[in-house]
């Protein structure tokens, strides 16, 4: 509290520095208004704080908006410390906490699982957050690098506060809050929207500063935590990071060829930049002398080597070294970048071919070193420096690509058609597509013809192909490793991102091994395409579509030479939107259990291990929700070690902006990741349990569909009610808000939408439906009407045991409670009195509202709880300071939408000032919900 009364302050006296007293009263008095409506239940107040607003201007509430939505931040940032704070007190009191490394190795240390087998297991794992770039990162980078300024400060704060009272002490505080005060002076003066739309540049620009502020520097510390956890014993690379950015092209006609390149070429340049920084700070440190210390001989070989020939350093040979493996890294920097280092070489130099030629010269003085006595150097220096060069290399992080399966279909039948093979291959049925690329990729002569005219289309999904040929090349194959196939519904679908990659030279040889042309070749994919199952039909059918994919001939041994493992993506945000959080949940883990069994059926000569990769929204309402709960509710033998998952919008910055929270977090995954494999229980769940699961999830998904796709009038109330509208006009993302626009000027149907903007939209008015709708109707279904054989009480005793027993179902009511908890009916009513329609805007919102009760109901019967959020009470008193706060910028935005679509009405110009600041209220509360993404 300390923290967010002094941001508070100074954004106070910055704002009546800035706008004057009458504007400072005025947001005061607001924020009093709307603190004794929301804690008090104030009617009075409520009345009060509607008259002033709908009093103001366009200008004066712009001003208001900019203000509370300022604090938002401000409050976010004294948040994190909080967390910070709090998190380093337990440590220093020996507390050890769910989710923590220390609390893992515990429950280790208690199963008797030995250490050495724990180091197996990470041999074998994969643990890679991939950070996409969808449209709902309202901040710009402006804003987002002066938060990162105040959070530096705020810590800066505390350690001056730590070390004792002394004569300088209260002048640092003093001028650390000069430096605060000027940061919020530079926010308050800095516009909050971006005038042009978000380009892919951008996006990837924004999405490198997380990797300088937080994953180059805190992923080595955290290795070097599990390895001291481990007792010393060395651990293989196996937390890495995946992007998106650059070359996710579903549906965003942005990226292309050139944007795949410009994301490499970007992420290559920073990270050498990182790697030389990392050299130049050793050259600082390894200053031995030869005189005083021995070397081995590798050292002095990597010495010699040098074209350091200074005679201040001749008996520096660890100086020397790292200056000619400077060199050498500069030269690498401007070949593979065309860039300058950051300090000039002492000369030119052959460039590094790989990270690996890197890594030995590392290592060379790392057993130098160690053979004479250096070991805390090693450990405190030269360890976190190869331990980036092993997880980055010199392309960061791996880019996926990403395609819908519809067009690809148009290249592969044009390619068809101009080579004369197939002349409608859409047309034909599934079995005849699979017959004819199956005998495709078993012709080691490709389709492609020379000096054909082949269509815009096939030459720009070609070229993304050709360039990621040309990239891996450069810069390594990690750069590009996975191609995700969008709405999976076939084995067609995969098969036919094989023979793309068969046209550009990423397959090397034929399906089914040597041919005529390529001798005793292994056939080998460049790519491992990457099913992505999204709906719900998608999901049913994905265990069958995997089972018939490995049945063509061949497939099964390519997939186990070319990566020996096969990932599979689970979209958790469009089956929510489908069928609501319930019957999302259900499928999401039915599909994991019969996908898991797929693969323990296939024969162990050419076994292939599954790699699941999770698709998780931001918000619950999208799938997101806390990743450690999360991870240990998967099925048993699902995890193994190995998880992708995606990290989307602002939650990026909720997680990774603040360096030791972004740690934190990383550290969740991990112990997430080794509890999944080594510590949960490979025990049946009951088939009572799953019986009900099936039960309240067809319940749940009647009731969902019922309302949002079967209520006459809901599309006109969803797009009226909510800013959908005005979010779909923020430039706030690359990519459209739906697949396909409306036609004759109506908006796209809610089945076009995409999930992101539908949850988007349902936050800010602050009902988060897909985050709950369906799940209290269920239960009250179940309880009212149980099965056969059991009374109303035995059936809630049930859902009360799943609830403690079984983790699946324990962290879906976690979830839908979180969710319930950020909701409020009082709000979301003003949101629907934009409904101009009397009849459909009453209808609706009454079936909400039922709706919410139901669930609210539900929950406190199932867990035995009143009110939301009884087992996370952190989060409960965040919600209670911080959401009066919020409130105003509710109001202000119903009112600014209003002015603004009755001046559309009476065919009048919108007024700029209001469709200013309806978009900075969108700022303000996706910032104040902390989960818009």
């Amino acid at each position: 509290m300390k923290d967010i009364r002094l941001l508070g302050r100074l954004l106070g006296d910055v704002i009546r520095e800035q706008e004057g007293q009458t504007m400072f009263d005025l947001i005061e008095e607001i924020r009093r208004l709307s603190v004794s409506f929301r804690r008090h239940d104030d009617s009075g107040a409520d009345r009060q704080l509607n008259t002033l607003l709908q009093s103001l201007t366009d200008d004066v509430a712009v001003a208001v908006i900019r203000a509370f939505t300022y604090f938002s931040h401000l409050a976010n940032l004294a948040e994190d410390r909080h967390y910070v704070r709090r998190r380093q007190f337990h440590e220093r009191a020996g507390r050890i906490r769910a989710g923590s490394l220390a609390h893992t190795f515990e429950a280790l240390q208690t199963q008797q699982i030995e250490l050495s087998r724990v180091r197996d297991m990470l041999s074998h794992s994969q643990v890679c957050p991939v950070l996409t770039a969808h449209p709902t990162e309202v901040q710009r980078k402006s804003t987002l690098d002066a938060h990162r300024a105040i959070a530096n400060l705020l810590e800066q704060r505390d350690q001056i506060r730590n070390r004792g009272e002394d004569s300088l002490q209260q002048k640092d505080l003093a001028h650390n809050e000069r430096q605060i005060k000027a940061h919020i002076v530079q926010l308050w003066q800095t516009r909050l929207q971006r005038f042009t739309k978000l380009t892919v540049a951008d996006e990837i620009e924004n999405q490198l500063g997380y990797y300088a502020s937080t994953f180059l520097p805190e992923i080595p510390k955290l290795y070097a935590q599990i390895e001291e956890e481990l007792s010393g014993l060395p651990v293989h690379s196996f937390l890495t990071m995946g992007q998106w950015t650059g070359g996710d092209r579903d549906g965003n006609p942005n990226v292309n060829a050139q944007t795949l390149q410009q994301a490499l070429r970007r992420q290559s340049e920073l990270v050498l930049r990182h790697h030389l920084e990392a050299l130049h700070g050793l050259g600082a440190v390894l200053s031995m002398s030869a005189l005083l210390v021995p070397i081995s001989d590798a050292m002095r070989s990597l010495s010699e080597q040098s074209p350091d020939h200074d005679e201040h350093r001749s008996d520096e040979p660890y100086r020397r070294a790292l200056t000619g493996m400077y060199a050498r890294l500069a030269a690498t920097l401007h070949a593979l970048n065309n860039t300058q280092a950051p300090w000039r070489a002492i000369a030119d130099a052959e460039p590094y071919a790989n990270p690996q030629a890197l890594l030995h010269d590392l290592r060379v003085i790392r057993a130098s070193l160690l053979q004479n006595h250096a070991v805390d150097l090693v450990k405190d220096r030269l360890d976190p420096v190869i331990r980036a060069v092993e997880v980055f290399g010199f392309h960061l992080a791996s880019v996926d690509l990403r395609q819908s399966s519809d067009q690809h279909e148009k290249v592969i039948t044009e390619l068809l058609k101009k080579a004369q093979v197939n002349d409608d291959y859409a047309q034909l049925s599934e079995p005849e597509k699979v017959e004819l690329l199956t005998k495709v990729l078993q012709d080691p002569r490709v389709l492609t013809v020379p000096g054909a005219d082949y269509s815009e289309h096939t030459r720009s999904e070609l070229g993304v192909l050709r360039m990621t040929a040309e990239l891996r090349q450069k810069y390594g194959t990690k750069a590009v490793v996975q191609y995700i196939v969008s709405h999976t519904e076939t084995v067609s679908d995969l098969l036919e991102v094989y023979v793309l990659q068969k046209e550009v030279g990423l397959m090397a040889g034929s399906l089914g091994g040597a041919s005529d042309d390529y001798e005793c070749v292994s056939t080998r994919a460049g790519l491992m395409v990457v099913p992505l199952f999204e709906t719900i039909d998608d999901l049913q059918r994905s265990a069958q579509i995997m089972r018939d994919f490995f049945a063509v001939p061949g497939m099964l041994e390519l997939v186990h030479r070319s990566h020996g493992v096969q990932e599979v993506m689970l979209g958790y945000s469009d089956s929510n939107k489908d069928g609501g959080i319930l019957t999302s949940a259900w499928e999401l883990y039915q599909a994991e259990v019969a996908l898991e069994a797929v693969f323990a059926e296939l024969p162990a000569e050419s076994a292939v291990n599954m790699r699941l990769f999770h698709g998780r929204g931001g918000t619950v309402a999208r799938g997101g929700g806390p990743s450690y709960e999360a991870i240990l509710a998967q099925p048993p033998r699902t995890v193994q070690g190995r998880i992708r998952l995606t990290e989307q919008g602002e939650v990026i910055g909720s997680k990774y902006a603040n360096p030791d929270i972004g740690r934190r977090n990383l550290e969740t995954l991990v112990a997430a990741a080794i509890e999944a494999t080594l510590l949960t229980k490979d025990e049946t769940v009951p088939d009572s349990f799953l019986a009900v699961a099936q039960r309240l999830s067809d319940d749940s998904f009647k009731a969902y569909r019922a309302l949002v796709y079967e209520t006459p009038g809901f599309a006109e109330y969803f797009f009226e009610s909510t800013p959908i509208g005005e979010i779909s006009k923020l430039n706030i993302g690359s990519r459209p808000a739906a697949r396909t626009q409306g036609k004759d000027g109506k908006p796209p149907a809610i089945e076009d939408l995409r999930a992101i903007p539908w949850g988007f939209s349902w936050g800010q008015c602050r009902l988060s439906l897909p985050g709950w709708l369906g799940f209290g109707t269920a239960v009250n279904q179940f309880i009212q009407s149980p099965p056969n054989g059991m009374n109303s009480e035995e059936a809630l005793e049930l859902l009360q045991q799943m609830y403690r027993e079984w983790p699946f179902f324990t962290t879906l009511i976690s979830n839908v409670d979180m969710v319930m908890s950020k909701s409020d009916l009082a709000l979301a009513s003003r949101y629907a009195s934009l409904v101009r329609d009397t009849n459909i805007r009453k209808t609706v919102f009454e079936k909400i509202r039922q709706h919410w009760r139901l669930t609210e109901d539900a929950l406190e019967r199932v867990t035995g709880h009143v009110g939301f959020l009884a087992t996370n009470p952190a989060l409960a008193r965040s919600i209670q300071h911080r959401f009066p706060y919020i409130d105003p910028l509710h109001h202000l935005q119903i009112e600014l939408i209003r002015r603004l679509r009755a001046s559309a009405e009476n065919h009048e110009e919108p007024s700029e000032r209001a469709k200013r600041g309806i978009h900075i209220a969108i700022n303000g509360i996706s910032a104040g919900v902390r989960n818009t993404g």
